[in-house]
């Protein structure tokens, strides 16, 4: 296992007292795609999204890596942002992700809570899928490349008469799949395979908001409100009409829904 080397993308920009957002992407996705819409519905927040390896502008991986070596990197942004400048210590940072980059911030809660205020879990759980069915599409994707689960992604991401209302934002994150290195999205699933923490829930102390699309046939609502139940500071929430992608889907309601979160957690630590 190795610490993957990640980057970042500065979506909206608040100015240098503004709290900030480090937005995490799904699987398959640039974070761009994800989360610009709702990056600039988010006023007064600066949002820095990261991708996964091999995916938008993160290099491609060359060997297996672990959810916990994708939270290490996050964390490992965040404190060169910090050590830069490009965040000070006069602003608040919260983690939200979508599905991957949710299992990556319930990580970051067990590991990296110091480094945020609070977190949202978008669309994930505290174990997605089974290990079978990931090292399945891992080797599909190993061989053949992502074109190969376009289709079937295309069925999980969108809720019913998306693709039709929104081309452009679907078409956008269809392209990010094609486009996504096919060995890192391997990796992605193999790390997805060995994710569990199921039973380390109530360790994670800090504020957290777990979100889910009511039509998520992958992680629904139940799998948030499990992690809410199951955490300290945890609760729940859904949003009609939205499948597994709800940044991209809802962009509005998704970040209003983050904006009251976060805006509840930033006057209580004043």
């Amino acid at each position: 296992m190795s610490q993957p080397v990640l980057k970042a993308s500065l979506l909206s920009d608040a100015g240098p007292d503004a709290p900030v957002l480090i937005a995490g992407p799904s699987l398959g996705t640039s974070a761009a795609a994800l989360w610009s819409a709702a990056a600039a519905a988010l006023k007064h927040f600066t949002v820095i999204a990261w991708d996964l390896p091999g995916h938008g502008v993160s290099p491609a991986a060359t060997e297996a890596f672990s959810i916990a070596d994708l939270g290490d990197s996050v964390a490992g942004l965040v404190a060169a942002a910090r050590a830069g400048g490009d965040i000070t210590d006069q602003q608040s940072v919260y983690y939200a992700g979508v599905s991957l980059g949710g299992a990556v911030g319930l990580q970051l809660g067990l590991d990296h809570a110091s480094d945020f205020e609070g977190l949202s879990i978008l669309c994930s759980g505290a174990k997605v899928g089974s290990p079978e069915g990931w090292a399945e599409r891992a080797e599909t994707v190993r061989n053949q490349g992502t074109p190969a689960v376009l289709s079937g992604s295309a069925e999980r991401w969108f809720a019913p008469g998306f693709i039709e209302r929104e081309p452009a934002a679907a078409t956008a994150l269809l392209h990010s799949l094609q486009d996504a290195d096919r060995f890192s999205y391997a990796f992605c699933c193999e790390a997805l395979a060995g994710f569990d923490v199921r039973e380390r829930l109530g360790d994670i102390t800090l504020p957290l908001l777990a979100l889910a699309g009511e039509q998520d046939a992958v992680t629904p609502p139940s799998d948030a409100e499990f992690i809410a139940v199951r955490t300290v500071n945890g609760t729940s929430a859904a949003v009609d009409g939205a499948a597994h992608l709800l940044p991209a889907e809802k962009p509005k309601e998704t970040a209003e829904l983050l904006r009251r979160f976060f805006g509840a957690a930033y006057q209580e630590g004043l």
